[in-house]
């Protein structure tokens, strides 16, 4: 596997690392991971679909934005979400400079969906698939996204996780290019509190849900 590695400094002087992972010559498409704000691409939500999608041939965009408390507690909630888009574009501004691919897909747990919202709006993913992991429907912009969205996607979340909405969820299942899976008992990390196992059933049919995605789009 070909990894690589660089990073950009952001709209705030903060550095923000990337890499790109490829198994391909001839890679099918890219698939773009953004991760929430304490939820790496180490976690098994973002893991497991990384060698989902390099196992089918392909490339893989990890935005690995970090940013720290210092960083953060001089900002407005609006100042924070202008950094976080600005920082996604330039990022996805270089690696689409660097390679043009046919398809796309665009992965995104909790605070990562602010920018997937905003980056479907690019005219290079017209076309492009998305995967909400965990999606923060409390903020209007990224509910209104989903709601309106023509792209092929998939969406999960638990019903003890503090950013479900029942009756925005009742709005987005009529969208029908949006599968909505909604986990019972489960968190914001889609899980099971103190019950392993269980929390290891749920991500084996969550993984099912997006490795059967995958080989659709």
């Amino acid at each position: 596997m070909k990894v690589t590695s660089s990073s950009i400094t952001g709209l705030k002087n903060c550095e923000v690392p990337y890499r790109v992972l490829s198994t391909s010559d001839n890679p099918v498409g890219l698939a773009i991971f953004f991760p929430g704000i304490g939820y790496t691409v180490m976690g098994p939500l973002l893991h497991y679909p990384t060698g989902m999608f390099l196992s089918e041939g392909w490339d893989v965009l990890h935005i690995n934005y970090h940013y720290n408390s210092d960083e953060l507690k001089e900002m407005t909630d609006q100042e924070f979400d202008e950094m976080l888009l600005s920082d996604c574009k330039t990022v996805i501004d270089i690696a689409l400079e660097a390679k043009t691919y046919e398809s796309y897909c665009l992965l995104a747990k909790s605070l990562g969906t602010i920018p997937l919202r905003n980056e479907l709006k690019r005219e290079a993913f017209k076309d492009a698939a998305a995967i909400w992991l965990t999606p923060l429907l409390k903020e209007e912009m990224v509910y209104k996204a989903m709601k309106e969205t023509n792209h092929k996607g998939l969406c999960f979340i638990g019903d003890r996780d503090p950013h479900y909405l029942e009756e925005r969820i009742e709005e987005l299942s009529s969208n029908q290019q949006l599968k909505l899976h909604l986990i019972p008992d489960a968190n914001h990390s889609l899980e099971h509190d103190f019950h392993v196992l269980n929390s290891m059933d749920i991500h084996k049919s969550i993984m099912t849900a997006i490795e059967s995605f995958i080989k659709k789009v």
